[in-house]
Parts: structure tokens; C-alpha cells; sequence
């Protein structure tokens, strides 16, 4: 990881030290880290990989949250 990090860094004509330091300096500003750091998201489902009763539950599940307004729009 180190080698491609110093590579893209490389390419951008900043050296390693440099980019580190800005780093830093961004987690003072923003008294934090500069980025957010979370899991990623969860896997989506495949459907045929569900079985029936399993693809009937999963539509049942998205069809009780329309219901609720538990949806989010598209766009």
C-alpha cells in the first residue's frame, strides 16, 4: 500500500512528508479526522441466490416500509 500511495503522491509531485503534514494540519482544523471513516456499506442482496420463501420475506420487508414511509426517493 505504501509503494502505490507513494506513486499517486509521485505522480501529484507531492512527496510523502509533505502529504502526511497536510494530514495533520486538517485534522487540527477540523479537529478531527478530514474524512469520514465508516464500514462499508452493506452487500446487496442477489435474488437468485434467495430461495422463494427467502425472495417472498425480502419483498414483504420492502413492502411494509413503503407502507410505513420508510423509503428514501431514488434521487
Amino acid at each position: 500500500m505504501k509503494e502505490e500511495a507513494e506513486s499517486v503522491l509521485g505522480q501529484l509531485g507531492i512527496p510523502v512528508s509533505n502529504a502526511v503534514n497536510i494530514f495533520l494540519k486538517q485534522v487540527v482544523m477540523q479537529r478531527g479526522i478530514p474524512f469520514d471513516v465508516k464500514l462499508p456499506a452493506a452487500k446487496p442482496l442477489e435474488a437468485g441466490a434467495l430461495t422463494e420463501a427467502e425472495m417472498n420475506q425480502e419483498l414483504e420487508k420492502g413492502y411494509t416500509d413503503f407502507v410505513q414511509s420508510k423509503t428514501k426517493p431514488a434521487a
